[in-house]
């Protein structure tokens, strides 16, 4: 994982805000939580460090109790908001994404069985459930969410593109919402932070909490995003079936285009699961395509090789081989290129030419692997993400994302986690594994 600039991170970079002295006892006390000692309760002088290596953290040059660290999740002793009259408000932005129901139910049922917060609404359709034209937003309660998790999508919807800051908090300031949930990616926690600052110019005591999400697993200072491990395992089972078109006919070739605008990690666990793709194309590294040292040339290898081939390409991979362009979607991201219906193209012809006798398929799932409900791993990841975010709002942070950093549940600023973009290290051991598995030559 490349983190981006992980040496020079200061611990100016991980204070994480508060609303305020906190004077509420937590109603876990009594409940899930005995009074006294106990392992549960986090402590404020507790840290978990940022560095995962000696080597890392004797570079700082820095005592140990100078090390930047990360405030752990958790739930605290005692509370900012008093439970009984908390109002809050969840809200899915962007892509769809397996685990964003799951997220859902975990953050209502923690709300009202542990806390017992008895009031949630889920605005509709993303960022513009809280504009003047948003649908009535729905009562959230444990019945009524009691089956979701089973189910793909949003029950919420969601939407793309931003809002006005200053019209989202005056929705939530009538609706005298003192929380707001935002599950969604980049440009999601984004305009969380918009609506903490405008919320915090205003005077309002109002807790935005996110719950980072990506299919792409590209947030960076988590150790993974939820849905990510559904997707790659959904991705892995359209290359085997790639792979099984392609042993089957003279000279087949499998084509599979996966998620990943930046990053390629879909397309590099996927690979790594099936174990059956003989190259493999990612963002983070150039692909060259004509030449003997081209894309083109090894898949002809592969076929005198071994009388198939099957290749996985995310689709952020080659985009320097189209002309620049400067279109964007509603969300502001870059339009891509579709460098699978490149290479599609081009391979044929290239085969074409040769003279040889082939037969090429094509297979783009993404939609597909979206849109499936999370499977078990992730469905725990959900949950978990879920009552660590419940903690850090009901404690009183905002403008922080609840994640796991190795392997504990942290805060995290929004300012930090959306800087940066994680993303595949060229010369790290995930892609190493990926040329180790594939064959692939470390040229293309």
């Amino acid at each position: 994982m490349d983190t981006g600039g992980l040496p020079t991170l200061t611990q100016d970079d991980l204070v994480v805000r508060t609303l305020g002295e906190r004077s509420f006892p937590s109603p876990l006390d009594g409940g899930l939580l005995e009074r006294g000692e106990s392992l549960h309760y986090v402590t404020e002088d507790d840290r978990v460090l940022v560095d995962s290596s000696l080597s890392r953290a004797v570079r700082r040059g820095v005592p140990v109790e100078q090390l930047p660290s990360f405030e752990p999740g958790g739930p605290r002793r005692t509370l900012f908001f008093d439970p009984a009259r908390t109002r809050v408000g969840i809200v899915t932005c962007g892509g769809l994404c397996p685990g964003l129901n799951n997220v859902i139910r975990g953050l209502v049922v923690e709300l009202y069985e542990h806390y017992g917060v008895r009031y949630v609404l889920g605005f509709r359709n993303g960022y513009h459930g809280l504009t003047a034209d948003g649908e009535e937003p729905e009562v959230l309660t444990p019945t009524s969410v009691q089956w979701i998790n089973s189910q793909g999508g949003t029950v919420l919807g969601t939407s793309r593109g931003s809002q006005d800051p200053a019209v989202m908090v005056e929705t939530l300031r009538l609706r005298r919402i003192d929380v707001l949930f935002v599950i969604g990616g980049d440009g999601s926690l984004r305009g969380a932070q918009a609506i903490a600052d405008e919320a915090e110019a205003r005077g309002l005591p109002l807790a935005v909490v996110g719950v980072p999400k990506t299919i792409d697993n590209d947030i960076p200072w988590i150790d993974r995003s939820f849905g990510f491990q559904t997707a790659f395992g959904r991705a892995a089972e359209s290359i085997r079936s790639a792979h099984t078109e392609a042993r089957s006919t003279r000279n087949g070739v499998g084509l599979i285009k996966l998620m990943g605008r930046h990053s390629g990690f879909i397309a590099c666990y996927a690979t790594l699961a099936s174990d059956d793709a003989d190259l493999v194309l990612i963002p983070e590294v150039a692909m060259p395509l004509e030449g003997e040292r081209g894309v083109l040339a090894h898949i002809e290898r592969v076929l005198d090789t071994q009388g198939h081939a099957v290749v996985v390409v995310a689709e952020g991979a080659g985009q320097d081989l189209f002309a620049a362009s400067t279109a964007a979607d509603a969300s502001g991201n870059a339009k891509l290129h579709d460098i699978g219906a490149l290479l599609r193209d081009r391979v044929t012809a290239h085969l074409a030419a040769s003279g040889r006798e082939f037969s090429l398929r094509y297979v783009d799932p993404g939609y597909a692997i979206r849109s499936v409900p999370a499977n078990a791993h992730d469905s725990v990841y959900c949950t978990r993400l879920a009552q660590a975010a419940v903690h850090a709002a009901m404690a009183g942070r905002t403008s922080i994302v609840a994640g796991r950093w190795h392997g504990r549940f942290v805060h995290l600023p929004i300012p930090l986690v959306t800087a940066s973009r994680n993303q595949v290290d060229s010369k790290g051991d995930l892609w190493l594994s990926v040329l180790e598995a594939t064959g692939q030559p470390v040229f293309v």
